[in-house]
């Protein structure tokens, strides 16, 4: 038995410091040195996940190239099991762009899965089936999978899912929607439309990430619940994983017992300290576990 599936979602990102977003036009920066590391949505989540003291495995794919051996190192270094098929694409990747308040811009290459999926659906349900909660990035791999993943959940056991910056009108989400009982999603896009979007959605869970703003909780019922942001403990240097943080705390407060808004509270503390630490690997103690 393990706390959380994490399906899908890694990559490495290449960590640039710039002097201000957007970044000025010029032919050239002067910029610190330029870093590789793990990074992208999935090893967000389970890095923080396993930082706030759960017991965490992945599954997607990797390539079999540097950049997911970095990945594998890393998973390594954190003892976070993981059940991997390698991707012919490569491993995938993102550039981001940090300004001196953390602030940052990310450019995403997904390498898109070419052919049919890497694990058959009976592997994948038996994968997630001894899981107490499984949280599923939008990886395109996973789409013909989904079905399967939510038939193989035992009663009790809830599926969470991040939107990211969806517009509530492209079709590439909603079958990520369909299957989840928690739904995160970045408001940037939405305006103000959240309320009516979290009704749609009814009477799934959904979490309207605001970022420094911290967020809104629809429970499903019609209400709504603010959820102020947490004061960082230090420093911000790097939000990248903010959201990724938020959603293990969640997960985490909820898989305690915790109720509904407490364990939003809860995550708003954990996304806050992510950002005072350069990158995903948190070092012990830094994310708070209560």
């Amino acid at each position: 038995m393990v706390d959380l599936v994490v399906v899908g979602g890694l990559g490495i990102d290449v960590r640039v410091r710039v002097p201000a977003l957007p970044l000025p036009a010029a032919d050239s920066h002067t910029v610190e040195p330029i870093e590789l590391r793990i990074g992208n949505t999935g090893a967000g989540v389970a890095l923080a996940a396993t930082a706030v003291g759960l017991r965490v495995r992945v599954v997607d794919t990797l390539g079999a190239d540097p950049a997911g051996d970095l990945v594998r190192a890393a998973l390594t270094r954190a003892g976070v099991p993981a059940v991997l098929a390698e991707d012919r694409g490569g491993t995938r990747r993102s550039v981001n762009l940090v300004d001196p308040g953390g602030r940052r811009t990310s450019l995403y290459d997904p390498r898109p899965w070419r052919g049919g999926p890497p694990f058959a659906a009976t592997e994948v349900a038996e994968l997630v089936r001894d899981a107490r909660h499984v949280h599923v990035s939008i990886m395109d791999w996973t789409v013909p999978l989904l079905p399967a993943v939510r038939a193989a959940l035992p009663a009790g056991v809830t599926l969470s899912t991040d939107l990211h910056d969806w517009d509530g009108e492209n079709p590439y989400h909603p079958p990520f929607a369909e299957v989840a009982d928690l739904i995160l999603v970045s408001g940037v896009r939405l305006a103000g439309r959240a309320a009516s979007l979290a009704g749609t959605l009814a009477p799934r869970t959904v979490v309207v990430t605001r970022g420094a703003d911290g967020a809104e909780l629809y429970p499903g019922d019609g209400s709504v619940v603010p959820v102020p942001p947490a004061v960082p403990p230090r420093p911000v240097v790097d939000s990248n994983g903010a959201g990724d943080a938020f959603a293990a705390g969640l997960i985490a407060g909820r898989l305690r017992g915790e109720p509904l808004a407490d364990a939003a509270r809860y995550a708003a503390r954990v996304a806050a300290a992510a950002c005072t630490h350069d990158g995903m690997e948190y070092p012990p103690g830094l994310l708070p576990t209560s």
